[in-house]
């Protein structure tokens, strides 16, 4: 069985950093892109990161120059390295995985992610 399971999120002052991990487990085929997706409160969910099994990225208007994407394919694990923490970078993160893609596609639309995590809080204050 398949789990997606984030880990790394936390309270943090505004200008800040922190590092989110998300590992896939229980997978025999391979993973092609891995998304981070944020959601506030009373907010729709919003891209923030994605990356392709092949190391292409796309990172989102919000959050460009600011956080970082990256993977090791060898350990099925994504991470976003988050600095320069916004209160308004405050949500809960999460993590998908795509299995129906290719090594170079990066799905924008949440649906189009096969399994997700449950998520992990990150609250920075001002």
């Amino acid at each position: 069985q398949v789990q997606v399971v984030e880990s790394g999120g936390g309270l943090v002052q505004a200008g800040g950093s922190l590092r989110l991990s998300c590992t896939v487990t229980g997978s025999v085929y391979t993973i092609h892109a891995m998304g981070w997706y944020r959601q506030a409160p009373e907010k729709q969910r919003e891209l923030v990161a994605i990356i392709s099994s092949g190391g292409s990225t796309h990172i989102g208007d919000s959050v460009k120059g600011r956080f970082a994407i990256s993977r090791d394919n060898a350990k099925n694990t994504v991470y976003l390295q988050m600095n320069s923490l916004k209160p308004e970078d405050t949500g809960v993160y999460y993590c998908a995985a795509d299995f129906h893609g290719n090594a170079w596609y990066l799905p924008r639309d949440p649906n189009q992610y096969d399994y997700w995590g449950q998520g992990t809080q990150v609250t920075v204050s001002s």
